[in-house]
């Protein structure tokens, strides 16, 4: 990178690797410095909780937020009705108003955690795309701002060109998409002087309209910034399980599975982490990172405690790691693990264990669990799981179980009292 910035949110989020690519730094920069600036990230309520796909980006509104900047988190209420078509291989299922509604405040939650929001110039807002989209007048709209789209440029953006490509169908209302949340960063410039629009690689073309769009229509700079598509060293989607989407929000992933997750990052995860998903300083992260052998594990913990900690607050962090201690060094149960409680009615005369390992979450699939027992992967209290088949009774329910998927994956089966 050639041009170094000046300003103190720039500087962070480079060293920390939060840039992929800035539609014009410099003067990004000098707009900083000038400053308080206001920017936005725009999240469809497409479930009832964020996950940890979404985190780097909350994430980058904190730092934004701690460096004297306002933040607005863009609900999807009119968004979330059309649905995004970028990079997917079919159309997302569309949500009732209500649906979209108790997404909304799940999601608000976990912003509450990361962000303050208020009315001084450096708080954070919540707006909802509704109060302008839902009362759109479609030939107007049509007149005023889809004049401004050439639809031969639309088609060659890469997130819609890919699914053509694969002839895959793709609607005139996803189509519409773009065009909506381009005119966001419209009314987001009228009514709030933003003008800075943040998000994934994959938005950039969204964001590009975006800023194309309201310099045709009121002549303003303004600026798009993205981040990088994370994948793990290995090679997955950042934020995916075997057990499925890693949620923010406690009731739908507990505080003790969510530092689990951090607990297991990979060797080599650990210092880009660290400098991502915690406010650790930079040079810190690197020490921890460059850790070999034994140590990376205490490096580990570390990630998975300030992680936490930001979500979940401190206690939940300690009890979390209290917890591993106990599960994995004195081979205790341990009261704070995942745990699936059966009625007695459900056991009948007995339940299999494969069955037992599905519905607890430590397999996919029933499939999936029967591979994992001949792998030699699981146990039951401790021991190895040999026959698939076997038969949990209610009596053997008298005591909690521990079940356990390789070393660090593990859950409690209890019978309902």
């Amino acid at each position: 990178m050639t041009y170094q910035p000046k300003s103190e949110f720039l500087r962070e989020i480079i060293a920390r690797g939060f840039l992929a690519d800035c539609t014009d730094l410099q003067g990004l920069d000098a707009a900083l410095i000038a400053g308080p600036v206001t920017c936005y990230i725009g999240y469809d309520a497409t479930a009832k909780s964020l996950h940890v796909g979404h985190l780097l980006n909350i994430m980058l509104l904190r730092w934004w937020q701690k460096t004297g900047n306002r933040p607005i988190t863009l609900m999807g209420g009119g968004t979330t009705k059309v649905g995004d078509p970028s990079f997917r291989a079919d159309e997302r299922p569309l949500l009732t108003p209500d649906q979209i509604d108790a997404n909304i405040a799940g999601m608000q939650r976990v912003f509450g955690r990361y962000l303050d929001y208020g009315d001084s110039p450096t708080e954070a807002m919540m707006l909802n795309n509704a109060e302008w989209l839902d009362g759109l007048n479609y030939l107007e709209f049509l007149r005023d701002i889809g004049r401004h789209f050439s639809v031969n440029r639309m088609l060659s953006f890469e997130s819609v060109k890919s699914r053509l490509d694969r002839e895959q169908s793709l609607s005139f209302l996803e189509f519409n998409y773009m065009i909506l949340q381009a005119y966001d960063f419209l009314e987001l410039y009228r009514r709030e002087g933003c003008v800075l629009q943040m998000g994934g690689s994959d938005q950039w073309g969204n964001i590009v309209n975006g800023i194309d769009l309201t310099r045709r229509v009121v002549d303003a700079q303004i600026f798009g910034l993205t981040t990088p598509l994370l994948t793990t060293s290995d090679g997955r989607k950042m934020g995916k399980s075997q057990g499925g989407a890693i949620w923010l929000d406690g009731e739908m992933l507990s505080p003790y599975e969510f530092w689990q997750f951090w607990r297991n990052t990979t060797d080599a995860d650990v210092g880009r982490f660290l400098k991502l998903y915690t406010e650790l300083p930079v040079a810190e992260c690197d020490r921890l990172g460059a850790l070999q052998g034994s140590e990376i594990n205490a490096a580990k913990i570390i990630l998975a405690n300030a992680v936490t900690t930001l979500l979940h607050g401190a206690e939940a962090a300690t009890t979390a790691e209290a917890t591993a201690r106990e599960v994995f060094e004195r081979g205790g149960a341990g009261e704070d693990l995942p745990t699936l409680t059966l009625a007695t009615a459900e056991i009948g005369d007995g339940i299999s264990v494969a069955q037992l390992i599905t519905r607890a979450g430590l397999a996919a699939s029933g499939k999936e669990a029967k591979r994992l027992i001949a792998e030699g992967g699981a146990r039951m209290n401790d021991a190895a799981i040999t026959d698939a088949g076997q038969m949990i009774t209610t009596a053997a329910l008298a005591q909690p179980i521990k079940l356990s998927a390789g070393k660090k994956r593990h859950a409690l089966v209890v019978l309902a009292g």
